[in-house]
């Protein structure tokens, strides 16, 4: 049994979707904060699509590295776009599946009748993360807001330390587990067998992939090109990937969770960039009284959590593609189109073992099949998060988008895209082409 399209008014469709090139942090988006990378892509979508601004009923962005001037930062993405004041807008954030929720609140509100047209996306920069003054120093501002007498002062002043005055990053750790993701990931690679050779090659492929698509223009039309504000750079490529890759370099490379009996490189995990990407939706009606092109219909949506966060972190694909095909009554053969986040090589490669489990089917889905490995001659041809970069809430806009690209390119029917996340999340999107 297949999944019949579903031609309903109400049947959220893809129209367009667009993004800004990923650019490893620290670069030429340094003096951007993340409310314009975002106002670029919304704008870039805009312009593409055609579509009356005042049409849009609602826009729902992704984030986060939460900036706090910005702390609504869909507004001031749409606002900045020139969007109407008059569209209201929301922020999401479930770590790095915020887009995807972003696009199922979108498309949930298009099944309700509740709009006929939305914007949903991500933005993120680690360029410019927020670094936080030490907790004690910040209380006992706050106590100095309520009562600025000298006594006061004096008495928050003993309460302080010389370290309560260093600045706080962000520690990069889940904070439950007070792990960091390769760390997780490497517990991964433990359990689920995961070798250091099959995650360099993967690797690998990802890059050359990748380089390849942008080669030959694949990426070219979903691009919103970036003019750097007060100098003549204009950004219009992504740069993590590397063309001068090879597998005896990716070798050399050491660990760096787990230094003496580790796997995971700095060159097998996905890169900290900077980025924003939007996608446009509307009803089926709605497009086509506004001369829009469909390219997708969004079917069904599932969002997961694992089971255990210290050795599962990682195992969103393998909690949430399940589910999805068994409740639209698919199988993996019917997939024609995968597009996988990879955070890291080893946490793909432990996704497919577990895929391809009857162990794992069994316990955790309750089937008596095994649903199999992803065909790796379908999942991420164009490169993946490896070598494109992660900017964490834009990344689900590129999976997305090349998603629906490669249905219309390659012909095919039905495409899935999925993603982990920190916190143990796990997310997966079921499309349909609208050929």
């Amino acid at each position: 049994m297949t999944v019949v399209k579903n031609n309903s008014k109400h049947v959220p469709v893809i129209i367009e979707g667009m993004r800004t090139p990923f650019l490893d942090s620290g670069g030429d988006y340094s003096q951007l904060m993340a409310c314009d990378l975002g106002a670029f892509a919304i704008a870039g979508l805009i312009e593409r699509t055609g579509i009356n601004a005042e049409s849009i009923g609602m826009v729902s962005m992704g984030t986060v590295l939460h900036e706090v001037e910005t702390s609504n930062v869909a507004r001031e993405c749409m606002l900045k776009a020139g969007v109407p004041s008059n569209t209201p807008a929301y922020t999401v954030s479930m770590a790095g599946l915020s887009p995807n929720i972003a696009l199922g609140g979108i498309c949930d509100m298009i099944s309700l009748g509740r709009i006929d047209v939305g914007v949903a996306g991500g933005t993120e920069t680690f360029s410019d993360v927020p670094i936080r003054l030490s907790q004690t120093l910040r209380r006992a501002a706050m106590k100095l807001r309520q009562d600025s007498s000298f006594n006061n002062i004096l008495r928050q002043m003993r309460t302080l330390r010389l370290r309560d005055m260093l600045p706080v990053p962000p520690s990069g750790t889940d904070f439950t587990t007070r792990k960091t993701m390769g760390a997780c990931a490497e517990n991964m690679v433990e359990k689920f067998d995961v070798s250091r050779e099959d995650s360099d090659c993967f690797t690998l492929r990802s890059h050359q992939l990748a380089v390849e698509a942008w080669n030959n223009g694949l990426f070219d039309e979903n691009i919103v090109p970036v003019k750097i504000p007060n100098t003549n750079t204009v950004v219009s490529r992504d740069d993590s990937m590397r063309e001068d890759i090879s597998l005896e370099k990716l070798q050399r490379l050491k660990p760096i969770y787990d230094k003496e009996n580790g796997i995971i490189t700095a060159g097998s995990s996905s890169r900290f960039t900077d980025g924003a990407g939007a996608v446009l939706v509307t009803n089926m009606q709605t497009a086509e009284r506004q001369g829009l092109t469909p390219k997708a219909l969004v079917i069904d949506h599932v969002s997961v959590g694992v089971t255990d966060l210290d050795s599962e972190m990682l195992l969103g694909p393998a909690m949430a593609i399940p589910p999805l095909l068994k409740r639209n009554g698919l199988s993996m053969n019917d997939i024609d189109v995968w597009e996988v986040h990879e955070a890291f090589s080893a946490q793909i490669i432990a996704n497919q073992n577990c895929l391809a489990s009857a162990q794992f089917s069994k316990k955790y889905h309750g089937l008596d099949n095994v649903l199999g490995k992803i065909p790796i001659d379908k999942l991420n041809t164009w490169g993946g998060s490896l070598a494109l970069g992660n900017p964490f809430a834009a990344t689900g806009v590129r999976l997305l988008t090349t998603a629906v690209n490669r249905l219309q390119k390659e012909r095919k029917r039905y495409a899935i895209v999925s993603s982990c996340a920190g916190g143990g999340l796990g997310s997966a999107i079921l499309l349909e082409s609208c050929l």
